[in-house]
């Protein structure tokens, strides 16, 4: 039991780092003094979530760590230098340890819930693991709460993007399905489809359906960039939504089973620079629809 895997949660990490994900994380975009406490954020949960990802442990060891991790965010103990690091930047910015906890309940939903019953189910699952990231972003920045709608419709969506591309993985590897079962049925398709080598007709049009409403979702985060009074956020986001907007493009004409639904790095370049551009245009408008409508002489 002197292993270090037992003595620091962070020893479980999958080697996976914020450059890797889907989206950025705490980009260039983002203005310095606020990239230590996201990483900081980012390391917290990341790490929780390899814990509950992790293929061999066991579930009751899996959240016991996570209730250490809790314990360290909180101050009952100093266990784990990732968790005694975020309180400390927390304490400094005087912010609430509310949104990596729901995080942390997520990921113990990852450890005990094994299906969805349909879209709201699982839409409640993300207002868990993913629509706290954001909110924590924002109130890192100071921005206003009345952003959130928005922001929970792009997590959210974020959020679903990945399942549907790690379907086949997510259920062989740990037999956890978020495609909602009341979907599968409908389209007259069953769990063990997903372990195929490749969709079969029925789960192609259960996996598509469920992209085309993910990218309605997303259309309610468009206005998202042009809320925010922060400039390099507002890029961020106008970044996130574009590749996003992509993915689920990909995911509404391939089989993630058999086929790339993920970006290559030189299409995420790409996509990086017309989100930038797009949400600089949006703002362009937005300041100048603001000025047309100022009161003369104001």
């Amino acid at each position: 039991m002197n292993d270090a895997r037992h003595n620091d949660a962070a020893a479980w990490r999958s080697g996976k780092g914020h450059r890797d994900e889907n989206f950025p994380v705490a980009s260039w975009l983002i203005q310095p003094r606020h990239r230590g406490i996201i990483l900081a954020f980012y390391n917290f949960v990341r790490t929780a979530d390899d814990i509950a990802d992790h293929a061999t442990m066991a579930p009751d060891q899996k959240l016991a760590l996570l209730d250490r991790l809790d314990a360290g965010l909180t101050g009952r103990n100093d266990a784990d230098p990732i968790a005694v690091q975020l309180r400390g930047q927390l304490a400094e910015r005087k912010l609430s340890a509310k949104h990596a906890q729901d995080l942390l309940a997520a990921f113990k939903l990852d450890v005990t819930k094994l299906r969805y019953r349909d879209w709201d189910d699982l839409i409640g699952y993300c207002s868990l693991s993913a629509m706290p990231v954001g909110r924590f972003v924002l109130d890192v920045h100071g921005e206003s709460r009345d952003t959130w709608p928005a922001n929970d419709a792009l997590c959210a969506a974020l959020q679903i993007i990945n399942h549907l591309q790690d379907c086949k993985d997510d259920y062989c590897n740990l037999d956890r399905v978020y495609v909602p079962l009341d979907a599968l049925a409908a389209a007259g398709a069953t769990v063990e489809a997903l372990g195929e080598q490749r969709a079969s007709p029925s789960l192609l049009t259960c996996l598509h359906r469920l992209a085309e409403r993910t990218e309605r979702l997303l259309r309610e985060s468009d206005i998202f960039p042009a809320l925010i009074e922060d400039r390099r956020l507002a890029l961020e986001i106008s970044v996130i939504n574009t590749l996003a907007h992509r993915l689920t493009g990909l995911l509404m004409r391939r089989d993630p089973l058999s086929e790339r639904t993920h970006l290559p790095l030189p299409a995420i370049a790409g996509f990086t620079l017309v989100g930038a551009l797009v949400g600089t245009s949006r703002r362009l408008a937005r300041r100048f629809s603001a000025a047309a409508h100022k009161p003369r002489g104001a």
